[in-house]
Formats: C-alpha cells, structure tokens, sequence
C-alpha cells in the first residue's frame, strides 16, 4: 500500500493482488501494453486487450508490458478463438495474473487456469450467465450495465448489478456509467467489489488514441451515444457521427456487402487464412445465440473500430463509448485519474458514515 494515499480493501483488490478496485477494461486497439501498465503502476488493473490482436503481436504486448510494470495486469481474451489455447499457453507461461473473457470459456478452460494460478474473471450481461461461469469456477465477474460503451445490454446497471450481487457469492465488479469516486463509492454500497472502466481510461494522457479523436469525446454531452445492431450485428454503443448516421439509415444487405470488405481487409492485416477465419466463424456461432448474418457482419468490428481509434478517422471509422463520456471533460494520467478516484470515493463514503445517528 502507498504511505499516505487513500485505499479500499475489498475482495476483488485482495483477490488480484491489486491497491484500488479499479479496472481498466480490455477495449480493442486502445488497451494496448502503455494504458494497460500506466494503469497497474497507478493502483488498478490494467487489462490487455488481445482479440485485435495476432499471436505474435500479443507475445510482444505482454513482453512490453511486463517491461513497464511489476504490478498485477491481465489480458482479455477470446475464449472462442481458434487459438484460443496458445494464447492461455502464454499467459500461464508469463504468469500473466488475469485472464478475462467476453464470451464464457469453457468449464475446462477456466480449470486449466486456476491451475496455474490464474485469476479467471469473464464479463457477463445477465444473472443467468453470471451463476453459470461461478459453477464453473470463475473467480469473479465484471457486469456491463446498458450506460457501458461497446457492445453492451439493454439493462441499466443499477438494476443489472444487485441482481448479479443477489445471485453469485463470488466477487462482482460493476461497469458501465462509472467515471469518479461517486460511482466506486455508490458500487461498493450496492455490495460491489470495485467498478471497471473503458471510456474514462480511454480519455486520458496515457491513452495513444489520437488527440484529435479525443478532442471528439470531450466534446460529447450524454445524449450523443447510439446503441447500434448496423455495426456488427449486435447491439453497439458508440458515438453519434455522420457514418454511425449513415449505417443506421443503410439496408443490412449493404452492410452485408461491407461486412466483407472488412473481412478482406482484416486477413490482410493479420495475416489470417480464410479457413481460419471460417474456423472462428464457427466457433462464434456455437459459443452464441448469433445469426449467420451476424457472424459475417462481425468483420465490421475490428476494422471500423480501428479506423476511428487508431487512424484517427472518423469518417471512416467507429468511436465505441459509454453515455459517461458526457460527465468527462479533462485528460488526466492514469495516476492522477486513479488517486482522484479513490480521494472521492472515500470522502462520499465518509459523509455517509457521518449520516449515522
């Protein structure tokens, strides 16, 4: 613990091995290894994100982030990949401490693991799956309220998280809407075990999404997301731009037609067989509730993500984001982010304390 900074003891933070219970979540081609770790030397868990990732290129993420800090950090995956199993091979290779999911892995993954020493922690939309992945040992969840940014449920997080809380005894950490000490505080008063974040994390000076797209989120008040099925599918909180508009308004068949230009586009950037990337398809069909129609469109993701985020394109590209991104007006470090966080948070919890007669 740092002499003289405020901390939460909580059963996430002495799980993971962590001084705040703050997570940055894993959101493709922002979480890369200098978020990831600016996070873990501030006092959270910084996860890296690996599903825009190839295998080569998520060696050397995990090579530079262990080279920029000691503290725990881990690595979000998915579990459906046809690679799955290297990439676990890896992790429990570079004592990698997380091991986060999307989609549920299986009871066998999740044991292989624990084995090892890995904290298993999925991400769940529902009570339903959050009992399921507990019966299977996870250690604990993170549970993505309607207000989260990426895709995302239609149930708002003060409704979603106490029915996660009233069905699992494993620690829960609450996402979606969360930006200060006011939501930690209001999360661990709910029975929480910390809060995870994606746009918060994401506007800040540790972030390498390009200032000028960042310039574009501050600018945003909270009524200036879209939760869209015309980006992949399925349901997509994202920014409100002139594409997002023009997707929306386009016919599934034309998305369809740009589905698989961006499916072209992404083999050649990772280098990816087609028989592999059918490979996937499949594995994503029989580890969801998808249609075809959504398998094919789920091209879209990585390539309009990454025109946005990476290429600072937005004509071109997507800008995932929670509705918090309308609360946010300041790039601070990840450091300076975190140790605010916490001061606010036990200041509210403080004031609470006083109300006791």
């Amino acid at each position: 613990m740092t002499v003289g900074k405020p901390s939460l003891r909580t059963p996430f933070t002495e799980l993971v091995g962590v001084e705040h219970p703050i997570v940055k979540t894993g959101m493709g081609w922002v979480s890369g290894p200098r978020l990831t770790a600016a996070t873990s030397n501030a006092g959270g868990l910084g996860i890296l994100a690996s599903a825009t990732m190839t295998y080569p290129e998520l060696e050397a993420a995990v090579a530079k982030t262990k080279s920029l800090t000691d503290k725990p950090f881990g690595v979000n995956m998915r579990a459906d990949a046809s690679d799955a199993g290297q990439r676990i091979d890896l992790l429990i290779r570079e004592n990698v401490k997380v091991a986060s999911f999307a989609l549920a892995p299986k009871k066998e993954l999740i044991a292989k693991l624990k084995d090892h020493g890995i904290v298993v922690i999925p991400s769940i939309g529902a009570a339903k799956h959050a009992v399921k992945v507990a019966s299977w040992g996870a250690d604990a969840v993170i549970v993505q309220g309607g207000e989260g940014g990426g895709h995302t449920g239609p149930v708002a997080t003060t409704l979603l998280l106490p029915s996660v809380l009233d069905a699992v005894d494993i620690p829960v950490v609450a996402a979606g809407g969360f930006f200060d000490g006011r939501g930690l505080a209001a999360a661990l008063s709910y029975g929480a075990a910390g809060i995870a974040m994606g746009t918060r994390f994401l506007l800040t000076s540790d972030s390498a999404v390009p200032d000028s797209v960042k310039q574009q989120y501050l600018a945003r008040g909270l009524q200036d997301t879209t939760v869209s099925l015309k980006v992949d599918g399925m349901p997509h909180r994202v920014l409100n731009t002139d594409l997002v508009d023009s997707l929306e308004r386009s016919s599934y068949a034309k998305g369809l037609i740009a589905a698989a230009r961006n499916a072209t586009k992404f083999k050649s950037m990772t280098g990816m067989k087609w028989s592999t990337i059918a490979r996937d398809g499949l594995a994503m069909k029989k580890a969801s509730d998808r249609t075809w129609q959504q398998i094919i469109m789920a091209a879209n993701t990585p390539m309009l993500l990454k025109a946005g985020l990476v290429d600072g394109n937005t004509e071109a590209g997507v800008l995932a984001s929670g509705q918090a991104v309308g609360m946010v007006d300041d790039l601070p470090s990840c450091q300076e982010l975190i140790d605010r966080i916490m001061a606010e948070a036990i200041e509210r919890i403080d004031a609470l304390a006083a109300l006791r007669g």
